[in-house]
């Protein structure tokens, strides 16, 4: 179960944060004004702006799966310096690519390895609890301030866009 939320999920939302992104640079260029004041955009004085939340929710998904399979060193290394649409875009194209090499059975021992992180010294979770408590969670909070922030500029993006498609099927 592991796998299934951290590939196909996020590599989904991730897709999603792509497709909103397009909405953004779109209704920049339909209102003429340069789509950076979007990507430098908050919700508050004291709030990450847009493209750190692209960043962060980048790093948490890329981190997220590379401490659970014990690969963080194979991790893409990202110097958080992008500055325009297309950038971040690449970043986001990287990590959900990046995320494609990993198989379920990568994941097979993740419940139980011990996990910790650099601000955390001295400190561990299990897998399950570090993918519960912390991995899914940010990762979340992070796309969902990108869409909250696009919402509050105009961008003409819903529920729905955060969403994405979803796997419908005929009733029995």
């Amino acid at each position: 179960m592991i796998y299934e939320i951290v590939v196909p999920q996020f590599t989904k939302m991730l897709g999603n944060l792509l497709a909103i992104l397009d909405d953004a640079g779109k209704y920049a260029e339909e209102k003429k004004f340069d789509v950076g004041v979007l990507l430098q955009s908050r919700l508050a004085p004291d709030q990450l702006n847009l493209l750190r939340q692209v960043q962060v929710a980048c790093d948490t998904a890329k981190l997220g799966a590379a401490r659970l399979t014990d690969t963080e060193k194979n991790a893409p290394v990202h110097d958080d310096s992008e500055q325009t649409l297309a950038e971040i875009k690449a970043r986001i194209e990287g990590v959900v690519k990046y995320l494609n090499t990993f198989t379920a059975k990568d994941f097979a021992a993740a419940a139980d390895r011990r996990i910790t992180q650099p601000r955390w010294t001295g400190k561990t979770l299990s897998g399950q609890e570090f993918l519960i408590q912390h991995v899914i969670p940010n990762f979340y909070f992070h796309t969902t301030m990108v869409h909250a922030i696009l919402r509050h500029n105009g961008v003409g993006i819903g529920k729905s866009n955060y969403l994405g498609a979803m796997p419908f099927r005929a009733a029995a």
